[in-house]
């Protein structure tokens, strides 16, 4: 128990800790970045005890009345590990002064940390029951405090930076959420420029409300009007701090009533599903914390299962050694299936980097290795029991907690957390003092390959810190970028994780450029397109890809649509003509046309991911050189092996009629 509260209550600050510098945007939120509901609030806090409680209105540990906390949707919160603790004290520090984040983090205090949409990164920072400020890391300019009354209280007695004082006659408008104008300021930090997160004290000490500088420290001391600082926290006066030296352990115990509940329903759930499917049943283990509750909660159940862990050829270095590690310390059978990296780095140059918008990995290098194991080991269906979570997408928050995956034939997925929260996950596994993966500990708050796209810049900050792998990957990134004549920006600012970069990353990329380069760089990332596509000719009748197509493999598997009457390089296929001069396809119908173009683009684009394979009742297909091949003898050109097929999925282009 002593190893959970090093890691996760407020350790002693560090002399070494390097502080951030740079100016970020004042806005607390991204533009558009609405709240995102996935699912209730659960968070509540017990005052007496000074203790996070899940769901429930009395305390687990002292049978006291709880509160909720009003936190941003989509509201997955989670305990801050040792490194958000570092981070949170040097960012404060950095902002306010010497000692502001020991003051805001007394040792000992519980601390919850609740990620919001922002345009990168940004997590609110719960301590005492309620939001004190918000984290932030913005695009080249790093991370940021943005600090609300209960922060303002706690660092009132130290603040030496990004201070203003407000005369007294001024504090009875500002506290009725009025903005501080420029007669009402006594004094002001020199050093604070336009856009500063600020707090304003009175002459007494007492913090009054925190904003956002409108003016510089010296000119709103100097000025005789105009807007200081906008107002955006206040409220009616200081209120004594809770005590401090709550633990994990008591968070445990305070808890105890809602993890019984919920591990008890886990637990019915997972018999039943068993019962029902009458299947071989694993744990898909990921080597993260979503995977590690579901097997926790299996063994709850009392069951013994495997781990089907897949090796995409893209996990960190430290996740494959915990999963052979943790699978030896309980004795576990362990599924491994490998990839291999290659497989991977053929795909970016088909495909392209992967994208938030167009993330293929996941189907090519993560679904293929599943289909493959789940063939070999399980051919008659395997029951796998997966750490899905509502909270974590839209996507999966429409996602029942018993499903098919039309990509994945034979499995039936079953998820116990659905409707966890990250801290009901944490409490759990915490509680049960079972190792967890140390990125957790390294300030990562979900964990898979070291390329995701799906990381924002503050993840891959560390990422790019403690992986050793991922300066090849930046490597690979700069040979793509400069074969196709690509700014350098595009890596420097991670535009490479969409296909379409978003207006509003754009924009806020334009501010840290000069205008021209700016303008220049912005049109060139718009307009990347690897895509293989159709457009129709002049005259309406043929259409022409961009790109040649080996006619060989095309001819080959375009018996999936129907017989193919094949002449040199030149072949027909459902009336359709398809010639090597150009790959023109001739006289195509519209229907006629789509069918086609997708056999081009499998052809063109195939990763071998084998998921066509298993789709075949005829056994006509069959992996050749790592590419889909299909056997003209036994095909019936059924076409039931056409999708569902991450050639298709993400090499597809839109072609005009």
């Amino acid at each position: 128990m002593a190893l959970f509260n090093k890691c996760l209550t407020v350790p002693p600050t560090s002399s070494n800790i390097v502080s951030r510098e740079g100016l970020i945007s004042a806005l607390n939120r991204g533009p558009g970045m609405g709240a995102v509901r996935l699912g209730k609030n659960h968070l509540r806090w017990c005052d007496a005890c000074n203790l996070p409680v899940l769901e429930d209105r009395e305390c687990g540990r002292c049978g006291g009345p709880t509160k909720a906390v009003d936190v941003t949707p989509p509201a997955d919160s989670r305990p801050a590990f040792a490194h958000n603790i570092k981070v949170l004290r040097a960012t404060v520090d950095a902002q306010f002064g010497p000692g502001c984040g020991d003051a805001l983090l007394e040792s000992g205090r519980v601390v919850i940390m609740n990620k919001v949409p922002a345009l990168d990164r940004m997590d609110e920072v719960i301590i005492d029951g309620e939001v004190v400020g918000a984290l932030r890391y913005d695009m080249g300019k790093g991370w940021r405090f943005i600090a609300r009354m209960g922060a303002a209280h706690a660092i009132a007695e130290k603040i030496t930076r990004s201070l203003v004082i407000c005369d007294k006659g001024a504090v009875r408008f500002v506290r009725d959420k009025k903005n501080l104008m420029a007669p009402g300021v006594v004094d002001a930090d020199p050093a604070i420029v336009y856009g500063d997160e600020v707090v304003v004290l009175d002459t007494d000490g007492e913090a009054i409300c925190s904003g956002i500088a409108r003016m510089g420290g010296q000119e709103m001391v100097d000025s005789a009007k105009g807007l200081s600082v906008k107002n955006r926290w206040t409220d009616r006066g200081p209120r004594p701090r809770p005590r401090a030296g709550a633990t994990w352990e008591e968070a445990f115990e305070a808890n105890t009533p809602m993890l019984d509940r919920r591990i008890g329903r886990s637990s019915r759930f997972i018999r039943n599903v068993i019962d029902e499917h009458q299947l071989p049943a694993v744990v898909s283990f990921s080597g993260g914390k979503d995977s590690l509750a579901t097997w926790i909660l299996t063994k709850e159940a009392g069951l013994d299962l495997p781990l089907l862990f897949i090796d995409t050829g893209l996990e960190f270095n430290e996740t494959l050694e915990y999963v052979r590690r943790f699978a030896e310390t309980h004795d576990l059978k362990v599924i491994m299936e490998l990839d291999r990296e290659d497989t991977f780095l053929r795909n970016v140059s088909l495909f392209g980097p992967p994208g938030r918008d167009h993330r293929w990995c996941c189907k090519t290098n993560k679904l293929g290795p599943t289909v493959r194991a789940i063939t070999r080991h399980f051919p008659d269906g395997v029951l796998s029991f997966i750490g899905q979570r509502r909270y974590e997408s839209a996507s999966r928050a429409a996602k029942p907690n018993v499903w098919r995956n039309p990509w994945v034939p034979g499995q039936v997925g079953a998820s116990p957390i659905q409707e966890w929260t990250q801290l009901h996950v944490w409490l759990l596994i915490l509680s049960r003092g079972v190792e967890y993966n140390t990125w957790y500990d390294r300030g990562l708050d979900r964990i898979g390959c070291f390329v995701c796209p799906a990381s924002d810049m503050a993840e891959l900050e560390l990422v790019k810190e403690g992986c050793d792998r991922y300066a090849d990957w930046e490597d690979r990134l700069r040979s793509y970028a400069e074969e196709r004549g690509i700014p350098k920006e595009w890596i420097d600012f991670d535009l490479w994780r969409w296909r379409d970069v978003p207006e509003s990353v754009l924009n806020e990329m334009s501010d840290m450029l000069p205008p021209a380069r700016a303008a220049e760089v912005m049109e060139k990332v718009r307009n990347i397109d690897d895509g293989l596509s159709m457009t129709v000719d002049e005259d309406g009748v043929s259409a022409i890809l961009s790109r040649k197509v080996d006619m060989s493999a095309a001819a080959n598997l375009a018996n999936m649509l129907g017989e193919v009457v094949a002449f040199e390089d030149d072949f027909t296929v459902i009336g359709v003509e398809v010639r090597s001069d150009g790959c023109k396809v001739i006289n195509p119908s519209a229907d006629g046309l789509e069918k086609v173009h997708k056999v081009m683009v499998k052809a063109d684009s195939c990763v071998g991911c084998g998921l066509c394979i298993t789709r075949c009742p005829e056994g006509a297909l069959a992996l050749i050189e790592g590419r889909v091949r299909v056997d003209e003898g036994r095909c019936v050109h059924c076409g039931d092996c056409l999708d569902p097929c991450p050639a298709l999925t993400f090499g597809l282009s839109d072609f005009e009629l």
